[in-house]
């Protein structure tokens, strides 16, 4: 019978506004999912700052992590049909920072609103320059590329959610070869400022993509194995969606996969990253009719036959496991306490 594991990105409130949101947010199934369970765990996060929890539990439920960090740049390619070959790559993420007077900012790339035309207008026009660093670039989707740097394998990098909306000095890239990241990151900045695609962007008053934002390296061997979990993936897009196996996929394919399935559903992200603590609790109400309850429902009738969720935010992540008979806990008041710090 399946079991599944459901991974929810900021699903957790900031410790800061967790009393309010928890008080406000409506998702009685979630609720019950969440006090009546077999097993749970509350993990304050002591890895790396430049990682967040559910990245580094989901690189290591894929076997995708070195050491402290996500290796999936070479899964995602062949996601979009490329070949890593023999090297090392790193995924892209075309950006907007924001320069202010005394710190930098990076916006969400979700929010960007990046369309494809532009994309292309930029990579075409950052390609050469790339080539003459001796970095092949390669186009996998408007935000999405793919940077081959075998002599940057040292680099120590930050993935973008992680980075997004804080002070940038502290997320960087750095390390020995920080320097030849910092040179070409400046020589496509220049490039980038003139370029049509953003007089087009700033004049429909979207931001301009000013530079680039390297992480995830992995080399051509840094794939998932035969035996992962299989992965699926919800209101993903880019990297996520393309290293998952199913992508949207409704709860009967889910029930019906054999093993263990881990499903990724990004759907509060943007809002939590971009602070917009309204549109988080309308999607999480969202999640709790068109999710929480179908699974609900499926343990209850013994279709599903173990549920564990992983719920998280920058600082912490709870991990719970649930059943058909823990459905029979009538003596357990469902209540969304437990996503308080």
């Amino acid at each position: 019978m399946t079991q599944i594991s459901l991974v929810l990105p900021f699903a957790l409130p900031p410790p800061e506004l967790a009393p309010d949101l928890v008080r406000a947010l409506e998702a009685p199934a979630l609720a019950s999912l969440i006090t009546r369970t077999s097993s749970f765990k509350s993990v304050p996060f002591e890895g790396p700052v430049r990682v967040l929890p559910h990245e580094l539990w989901l690189a290591r439920a894929l076997s995708l992590d070195a050491g402290d960090r996500p290796a999936l740049a070479a899964q995602a390619m062949l996601g979009y049909g490329l070949d890593p070959a023999d090297g090392s790559w790193f995924i892209v993420h075309p950006s907007h920072i924001e320069i202010a007077r005394s710190h930098m900012l990076m916006a969400d790339v979700r929010a960007l609103g990046l369309e494809e035309r532009h994309s292309r207008m930029l990579f075409d026009a950052a390609k050469p320059y790339f080539d003459e660093a001796g970095k092949t670039l390669l186009y996998g989707d408007a935000h999405t590329w793919f940077m081959r740097a075998d002599g940057w394998t040292g680099l120590d990098t930050t993935t973008p959610d992680a980075a997004a909306g804080m002070n940038l000095s502290d997320w960087l890239p750095r390390g020995v070869k920080s320097t030849e990241y910092r040179k070409l990151q400046n020589e496509v900045q220049m490039l980038w400022f003139q370029n049509p695609a953003n007089a087009e962007r700033e004049a429909a008053g979207l931001p301009a993509i000013n530079a680039f934002w390297p992480w995830a390296c992995a080399s051509a061997l840094e794939t998932i194995p035969a035996t992962a979990p299989a992965l699926a993936a919800g209101d993903a897009t880019g990297w996520l969606a393309s290293i998952a196996q199913m992508r949207e996929p409704a709860l009967r394919d889910l029930l019906a996969a054999e093993g263990d399935v881990i499903v990724v559903r990004d759907t509060v992200s943007q809002a939590a990253i971009g602070a917009d603590w309204a549109g988080w609790l309308a999607q999480m109400k969202r999640l709790d009719q068109k999710l929480f309850a179908p699974l609900h429902a499926a343990l209850r009738e013994g279709r599903l036959g173990q549920l564990r969720m992983v719920l998280s935010h920058r600082d912490r992540h709870i991990e719970l496991t649930t059943t058909k008979l823990a459905r029979h806990m009538f003596w357990r008041r469902p209540t969304l306490d437990r996503l308080l710090p």
